[in-house]
């Protein structure tokens, strides 16, 4: 169990447990008002968990493919002073958009798989958690480009050596790169994760970055003041 200010998170069954891409795109994905939010591949639902609260007037949808993880999202919900705003669907983005054509979202967010063509991990579950294909994100920004409001934002968090192909698919469906947050361990060292802003405006990009650590093992100032909303500990 993993306890936050205004909720915990129990993570039995999923593969992939709470993890600092997760918390860092909960706390950055942020947009304008939106009254309706959907988190793609929720697997504990620490994201969605994270913009209920943040965002109090929106309603929030997650989507989990792994029955076990969907599972787990459910009861975390459902504990939640967050419930009634909150629902899962235990399926995948294409069966959710196919029962749901008409649905469009102010804000999506997803924390995607992103191991793309390398050595599948031992078990199932990581496998189907941490890897994937161009194929996936093919059809992943596809459906996101057809179910995004006109004035809305798709956030994902990713490795850097990832940000041209996506933003190169993104262009291909008419989404456009409007903001990215380079996520650094240290202040002098490189990038590792990116966190990339697409909608169907073709505005400017702003550009920024973020320093996890100040030192080893030590947080830095933005970190904690960043998690600070949620993080018992800060």
């Amino acid at each position: 169990m993993f306890r936050f200010k205004q909720f915990n998170v129990d993570q039995t069954g999923c593969a992939m447990k709470i993890n600092t891409d997760g918390v860092l795109l909960g706390a950055l994905a942020v947009a304008n008002n939106p009254a309706s939010i959907l988190d793609i591949g929720t697997g504990t639902g620490v994201i969605a968990l994270m913009l209920a609260q943040r965002y109090a007037a929106a309603k929030v949808d997650a989507i989990e493919i792994d029955t076990e993880a969907a599972k787990t999202a459910e009861r975390n919900f459902r504990a939640s002073a967050f419930a009634n705003k909150l629902a899962l669907y235990a399926e995948g983005f294409e069966t959710y958009f196919d029962q749901y054509p008409e649905n469009k979202y102010d804000l999506i967010v997803s924390n995607p798989p992103f191991y793309i063509d390398s050595l599948k991990s031992p078990g199932a579950k990581k496998t189907l958690a941490k890897h994937t294909d161009i194929d996936f994100f093919e059809r992943l920004i596809n459906a996101v480009a057809r179910h995004l409001s006109p004035d809305g934002c798709f956030l994902l968090i990713v490795p850097t050596t990832m940000a041209d192909l996506l933003i190169s698919l993104a262009a291909n469906d008419s989404m456009f790169l409007q903001r990215t947050i380079s996520i650094q361990s240290y202040l002098h060292s490189e990038p590792h994760r990116v966190i990339l802003s697409f909608g169907q405006e073709k505005p400017s990009i702003e550009t920024s970055s973020f320093v996890i650590y100040e030192d080893e093992g030590v947080y830095s100032t933005g970190y904690k003041e960043l998690l600070k909303p949620y993080f018992i500990n800060f």
